[in-house]
């Protein structure tokens, strides 16, 4: 979409270059990557900037105007976990970028979470495409390291000890984020644990530090809580829904509200029109619409081409919802001259004293299947996995 610096950059690139920016991504972590990296970044436009932030800050004006009651619905009643807090710590928000029926090309909104992404691996990706590819660091987010070190530093240990604090996953080792794990522990000196390892006495947690049984005051929570129930033969400790003495970054609730549930409560330009399965109109074209469950992750359970067939056998009907189609636009060229599709995914963090979120990342997927997913891909592709945008005044 930038010329100038697409360009520029499939002339640099070389497959050793692209082993490099691996390269530095294991050294500075400790560990390669468990998802695809992309061969390149996506040079997106200050005018289509522009656009997500105007949808971004529609969509959050909406959002914060919503009954609070109208957000607990969203929230099941046997994942309800207690001392709610009255906004999430993390903000996240897809886009498709997309073509519209003018040929301009705009974001559409695919979905938005209360759930932390990658926030430290983007900050550390940049920074490796910066190294690999000098001329991307005039292009490069305006936030200093240390700005964005410090906003991550405050919303997560805050006012605690870092040994106080720690980031909590199951089984982190095999997450495909384990890589994310490892840079927030780099940045903020935490320590990553395992639900299965936390100690409970009364209302208190501990876990294992050095040897030392140590106390938790605050909880970055990395764990799908509604996934657990999935786990065969799982015993732990410690079960979400009960009162403990420790704060939740973010607290749990925030999944399930900030999540599919809000889509249909939505409307902007760039917001595609979505609704409640059991209240799809009798006016609307089903093959008009993907059909999404409201509480599954990564992509799971999502159908392209939902039938009546489909829908009808859904007995938990409110727990569905059927989003209108949007049609990716393959604007990112190739060193082959093919072009790949992608999402990107506006990173925010929300502080407890602000009205609203401050955008601090990005992160970008690209793709060249149907679905924004790398094991929909080929495997000789190239240009697809997790990338990084960087916008330029073109």
């Amino acid at each position: 979409m930038i010329p100038k610096y697409r360009k520029q950059f499939n002339q640099e690139f070389s497959q050793e270059k692209y082993d490099q920016v691996k390269a530095i991504l294991k050294q500075k972590s400790g560990l390669e990557p468990a998802f695809r990296i992309s061969e390149s970044p996506m040079f997106l436009t200050k005018e289509f900037k522009s656009k997500l932030l105007d949808a971004s800050d529609s969509i959050i004006d909406q959002i914060r105007s919503l009954p609070k009651e109208t957000l607990q619905r969203a929230v099941p009643d046997n994942c309800r976990v207690p001392d709610d807090t009255d906004q999430p710590h993390f903000f996240t928000i897809d886009f498709g970028i997309c073509r519209n029926e003018n040929g301009d090309i705009e974001p559409q909104l695919i979905e938005l979470q209360a759930f932390p992404s990658l926030y430290a691996f983007q900050e550390i990706f940049e920074d490796t495409f910066c190294d690999v590819y000098p001329f991307l660091s005039e292009i490069r987010n305006e936030m200093p390291h240390e700005q964005f070190r410090n906003y991550i530093k405050e919303l997560i240990i805050g006012e605690e000890k870092s040994e106080h604090v720690i980031l909590l996953e199951i089984y982190p080792e095999k997450q495909k984020t384990v890589i994310d794990f490892l840079l927030t522990e780099k940045l903020l000196g935490i320590k990553t644990v395992c639900l299965t390892r936390i100690k409970k006495e009364g209302r208190k947690l501990f876990y294992e530090n050095d040897g030392k049984l140590t106390e938790i005051k605050r909880i970055y929570n990395r764990v799908i809580f509604d996934e657990l129930d999935r786990i065969p033969d799982l015993k732990t400790e410690f079960d979400f829904r009960e009162e403990v003495d420790i704060t939740w970054v973010t607290h749990p609730n925030w999944f399930f509200k900030i999540s599919k549930f809000l889509l249909p409560f939505l409307k902007h330009q760039f917001v595609p029109k979505s609704y409640f399965l059991h209240e799809f109109p009798d006016g609307e074209n089903l093959e008009d619409f993907v059909l999404k469950p409201l509480f599954s992750f990564a992509g799971s359970g999502v159908n392209l081409h939902p039938t009546k067939e489909i829908t009808d056998a859904i007995e938990d009907q409110q727990n569905y919802i059927l989003q209108r189609k949007v049609t990716y636009e393959p604007v990112f060229e190739d060193i082959n001259g093919s072009f790949s599709k992608a999402e990107i995914r506006l990173l925010y963090i929300w502080r407890e004293q602000d009205e609203r979120p401050i955008l601090l990342q990005n992160l970008g997927r690209m793709t060249k299947a149907d679905m924004v997913n790398v094991d929909f891909n080929k495997k000789d592709a190239i240009w697809i996995g997790s990338s990084n945008a960087f916008f330029a005044e073109e």
